[in-house]
């Protein structure tokens, strides 16, 4: 079983106390958060059992176990369902790169509003001159910088575009590569990124040790504060491409 499900039931069970679920403190802990056999107690399965899941060991739980495991941790809706994907893998195929669909690059060049399309890892797939001449010039970015992350957490410009909302929405973006970085747990396209994030940003570091996972905003606004046009606000809408629903499209319009 994929590495990722263990991992996140063990971010879940440290960041747990005892008082929280109804256990005596009992005697002095040397780790944070709830012991293995407590959260099997809470859950209603084998100590043994419960430590396999942990351990990446091939482990099937029910659908049953997985909803008791949820109760135990105290997991809300979307941990919950990031827990049953994690639960039913089995072993991926190494990641491979989004491609756009031809029909979907050319609506995005057409575009006179910014435009782009993103895939699993956040890599920027396609985008159109309106996007480059807002965010940045991803045509002049080498492969490897051509990432929402990169250019959000690496790019000091970015925090100036974003301004006092800079924090919330590059932290909101790493909980959702955090959800997919668990599904392809231990690929190298995912722990390079992760790992290159980590040495170059003490916000993702932080962010990324209290292992929060979220699922994207469908909609929203964004004021930026252009270098040259000045403060501008946009309305956004992001919609999964039916050819591959990894393919993410975002559009932008100025907000009236």
């Amino acid at each position: 079983m994929p590495a990722g499900l263990g991992e996140f039931l063990r971010s879940r069970r440290e960041r747990l106390t005892p008082e929280a679920v109804g256990l005596p403190l009992g005697r002095r802990r040397r780790t944070p958060g709830l012991r293995r056999e407590e959260v099997a107690e809470l859950a209603g399965i084998g100590v043994d059992w419960y430590v396999r899941l942990e351990q990446g060991r091939t482990v099937r739980p029910s659908a049953a176990t997985i909803d008791a495991l949820a109760a135990a941790l105290r997991l809300d809706d979307t941990e919950r369902a990031h827990l049953a994907v994690l639960a039913r893998q089995t072993a991926r195929p190494a990641f491979e790169p989004e491609t756009v669909p031809p029909a979907v690059k050319r609506l995005i060049e057409g575009l006179d509003q910014p435009a782009y399309a993103t895939g699993r890892r956040w890599d920027v797939l396609a985008w159109n001159d309106a996007a480059g001449e807002l965010f940045t010039d991803f045509g002049a970015c080498a492969d490897e910088d051509r990432n929402i992350l990169v250019y959000l957490l690496l790019d000091p410009a970015t925090r100036r575009l974003f301004g006092k909302d800079w924090a919330a929405m590059a932290r909101h973006t790493v909980t959702q590569f955090r959800a997919a970085h668990d599904v392809f747990a231990g690929d190298p396209m995912f722990t390079r990124l992760a790992a290159r994030l980590a040495a170059g940003s003490p916000e993702f570091t932080a962010w990324w040790e209290d292992h929060d996972i979220s699922v994207g905003r469908g909609s929203g606004r964004k004021v930026l504060h252009h270098p040259v046009r000045g403060v501008l606000t946009y309305d956004y809408a992001t919609f999964q491409a039916n050819d591959d629903a990894a393919v993410r499209l975002t559009v932008y319009a100025p907000a009236k």
